[in-house]
């Protein structure tokens, strides 16, 4: 009687150490859940074959780190058992990323991962918008993915030796060249008036307009300078425009699980799509290359591919054949 006693006490506290072990927070769990069942129910009616994609998250607490929906990447990591609301097994280690930190790359092995900190760590703050924000990034995976994007993505040859890949962020484009600055506004002023054009026949006449100056200012550039802005609109231009599409998607096709409904900063996705919206055309009309930098590709190429949806609905079929360039996908580039 005494050793079942024991026995019993000895599990009791086995039990009580592994409840007290890390874990994921329920609401960081439940905004996480989220992301991956919008992902599941519309990633694929936005771009051909998303589902093939990585989802790995490395997600990012105070004090720890919690890897999802890949294997274990190092004995750092130890499994904290099966998550069936995150279909996945997670393991932890302690934290070593910044708590805001928000990126996709490969962080253990080929496999683009997201590390990405608390919503209420990141400038998101809020529910919904850190969901799609989670979307957003999970685009990028699906475009590291893609057969020989890092050999074509060498073959730019802007990367200056850096093999760690933040050439992407620390390019010197010559964002504060007088010049360069008043062009680039008077584009952005261009794309707008053809996107808020109000009837087909003003759309066509300003979108003529604008493709004209677009060439204009390419042509302007030092050619690597050139691949730089044309690469970043396609990659983040794109990505912007997807979390935008995919918010507009969800609130057409699927109602948000109980749980995430009942968070207390939840917002309907259709009214987070109207906000993402008014917030990137917000950003066109105030856009300041020699300010933002490298911001300024995320909202010029969101709305730029706005403008392909009513040129040419087709041009996603283009994406990844035509790489870098979202004027191949133009009417009058077609044939070229």
């Amino acid at each position: 009687m005494k050793q079942t006693f024991v026995l019993v006490l000895m599990l009791f506290a086995l039990s009580v150490s592994a409840m007290s072990g890390p874990t994921i927070p329920d609401i960081d769990r439940i905004r996480i859940a989220e992301a991956y069942r919008i992902a599941e129910k519309v990633q694929d009616d936005l771009w051909k074959d998303w589902s093939s994609a990585p989802f790995a998250l490395l997600f990012i607490t105070d004090e720890n780190e919690f890897l999802i929906r890949h294997k274990k990447a190092s004995d750092e990591f130890v499994s904290i058992g099966y998550d069936k609301l995150l279909k996945s097994e997670v393991f932890v280690r302690p934290r070593k990323f910044q708590k805001d930190f928000l990126a996709t790359f490969p962080a253990f092995d080929a496999t683009p991962v997201i590390v990405v900190g608390k919503a209420e760590n990141t400038t998101d703050k809020t529910s919904t918008r850190w969901v799609f924000v989670l979307l957003h990034e999970h685009f990028h995976q699906l475009q590291y993915s893609r057969p020989n994007y890092y050999s074509d993505v060498d073959a730019l040859d802007l990367s200056g030796g850096d093999t760690t890949g933040m050439w992407q962020i620390n390019y010197p484009f010559p964002y504060k060249e007088e010049s360069v600055a008043a062009n680039f506004r008077g584009l952005t002023d261009s794309l707008l008036a053809a996107y808020e054009a109000g009837n087909k026949a003003d759309r066509a006449k300003t979108f003529a307009t604008y493709d004209s100056k677009r060439r204009l200012f390419f042509e302007s550039l030092k050619k690597a300078d050139n691949r730089y802005a044309s690469f970043q609109l396609w990659q983040e231009g794109v990505a912007r425009y997807t979390q935008y599409k995919m918010a507009r998607l969800a609130a057409g096709k699927l109602k948000p699980s109980r749980a995430f409904a009942k968070l207390s900063d939840f917002v309907p996705f259709d009214k987070e799509a109207d906000r993402l919206l008014a917030a990137t055309l917000k950003e066109m009309h105030d856009l300041d290359l020699k300010e933002w930098e490298r911001v300024v590709f995320y909202p010029f190429g969101a709305v730029e591919c706005l403008m392909l949806d009513r040129i040419d609905p087709s041009w996603q079929s283009k994406y990844f054949r035509e790489k870098f360039a979202l004027e191949k996908y133009y009417p009058s580039n077609t044939a070229k």
